[in-house]
């Protein structure tokens, strides 16, 4: 192992060449932050006070919109800190954190669809003993299960970090810390860096997505067999949400991947702006897409500022 003497902090970049523009940039993200804070902030106040909706599958948005949270919370900090006062200085031990919760929460998220699509299969496929099968001991399982196997499965890359040398040059390619970003500054053996996060994302990632595709298939067929039209299509409706939030994620994450594998000629920018798309776009647009296509959430949002109404 290599023990880490460097004392020089790393520098955050915002968009390179757009410098003069950085705090106009700043006020747009400030606002997409606000709109996730306050969208999944009242998610959870909902899920929270709201009886109707204490059952798994809202107990599993919350997962999620706790998730999407801590990214943001993770992220927020150093962007708007380079973007709005250059503050483009950050300690080793406080950017491999970062890079450890961001990477972490990632996985998370892959995880919670997971989950969710376990509730919708069980609901659709086996709806007599879904209080049996999903009880808050169950669920309250999962969630530790699906936080302990991100938390643990990075933690090896991240602890490899604080004991590799840093020589090369120490700015990173964005305002918040990656893995990918920091290894590229070490001097020394990063083979292991390199190599075991594709086999997480295979392993993990990859693997989420087909159980998620698969119980779509079996619950396609479950519903296939109902003889009632109506039936059918109120049993598809509960799953159009979770549909179009895993749709959210992944298409980001196969977006992202793209631009990295093979838009090597991209302007670096183009890079950039796909990263913030992966870490924003899903937090946003997951509240967005339950409040939409949810009664139950429609409801809660109702009664929410209907009482807040009456009290003013």
């Amino acid at each position: 192992m290599w023990l880490n003497t460097t004392v020089s902090p790393f520098l955050l970049t915002g968009f390179p060449g757009m410098e003069k523009v950085h705090h106009w940039i700043a006020i747009a993200l400030l606002v997409v932050y606000i709109s996730i804070l306050l969208g999944n902030g009242t998610l959870l106040f909902l899920i929270r006070g709201d009886h109707n909706l204490h059952e798994p599958m809202y107990y599993f948005l919350a997962m999620l919109a706790s998730t999407d949270l801590g990214v943001t919370l993770t992220t927020m900090p150093t962007v708007l800190g380079v973007l709005w006062l250059n503050q483009r200085e950050i300690g080793h031990g406080v950017c491999f954190s970062q890079a450890y919760f961001i990477h972490t929460l990632s996985i998370v998220e892959s995880g919670v669809l997971l989950a969710m699509a376990y509730d919708r299969f069980v609901a659709i496929c086996n709806p007599l003993r879904y209080t049996s099968i999903l009880t808050n001991t169950r669920v309250m399982k999962i969630g530790m299960g699906v936080l302990t196997r991100a938390g643990l499965s990075i933690m090896p890359i991240i602890i490899r970090l604080h004991w590799f040398p840093y020589c090369q040059s120490h700015v990173l390619s964005h305002a918040f810390c990656l893995h990918q970003d920091i290894i590229k500054l070490a001097c020394a053996d990063i083979t292991f860096n390199r190599l075991y996060p594709v086999v997480v994302v295979f392993a993990m990632v990859l693997l989420d997505f087909l159980i998620i595709s698969f119980s779509y298939i079996l619950i396609l067929k479950t519903v296939m067999g109902i003889a009632s039209g109506e039936e059918r299509a109120k049993a598809l409706n509960t799953c159009i949400s979770h549909i179009c939030c895993i749709l959210v994620f992944y298409v980001t994450v196969v977006g992202l991947t793209f631009i990295h594998r093979f838009g090597k000629h991209a302007p670096h920018v183009v890079h950039i702006t796909m990263s913030y798309v992966y870490f924003l776009f899903p937090p946003f647009m997951n509240p967005v897409i339950y409040s939409i296509k949810t009664k139950q959430i429609q409801s809660g949002i109702i009664r929410l500022f209907s009482l807040r109404h009456t009290r003013a």
